[in-house]
């Protein structure tokens, strides 16, 4: 196979593993270093590409490899995902249609970084990614009953958190 096209078998699933690492790390310039980094391992052992069977899951397994690592040597703050600057001068009823759509952004990615490590990545593989809890499992390293068992618990926090967040009192209709 030539250099190019092993270059592109890895230049597809770019886009793919930003997003993860964007979801999983917080921020941008962390992401592209763990994307970077990711990269770099995948094509240092590009001589075992031929016996790959699912690249994308090879690379997330390599990217969640990496990320695992650098949680344990440092314990970093997760930081805010959305940190593009905000547009500029927007009209008002586009204004408080974006202010309201980034609100609820920045409530569902707080309540993210709120869950556990192991939670978090589960969820992301599974709703981001749109990964089979097969894969899931086997990317981790892990049993598939662990990846629903979590994903359950993930869910389940993700959705009491976003119900203890604050706003609008709800109100419940009494008959």
């Amino acid at each position: 196979m030539s250099s190019h096209q092993d270059s592109r078998q890895l230049l597809v699933w770019v886009p793919r593993l930003r997003r993860y690492a964007r979801a999983l790390v917080g921020n941008r310039d962390d992401a592209d270093d763990l994307v970077q980094d990711t990269l770099e391992r995948a094509w240092t052992r590009a001589e075992v590409w031929h016996g790959v069977g699912d690249m994308r899951a090879w690379l997330f397994g390599i990217m969640h490899n990496l990320h695992v690592d650098g949680v344990r040597r440092r314990r970093v703050q997760m930081v805010s995902l959305d940190d593009d600057p905000p547009p500029s001068e927007p009209s008002a009823a586009g204004a408080a249609a974006s202010a309201g759509s980034r609100l609820a952004v920045l409530e569902l990615q707080a309540a993210l970084e709120r869950l556990p490590i192991e939670q978090r990545e589960i969820l992301l593989l599974v709703a981001l990614e749109d990964m089979a809890y097969a894969d899931v499992a086997k990317l981790l390293g892990i049993p598939i009953g662990t990846v629903m068992s979590r994903l359950s618990r993930a869910r389940e926090r993700l959705r009491t958190l976003m119900d203890d967040r604050p706003g609008p009192t709800r109100l419940k209709v009494v008959k």
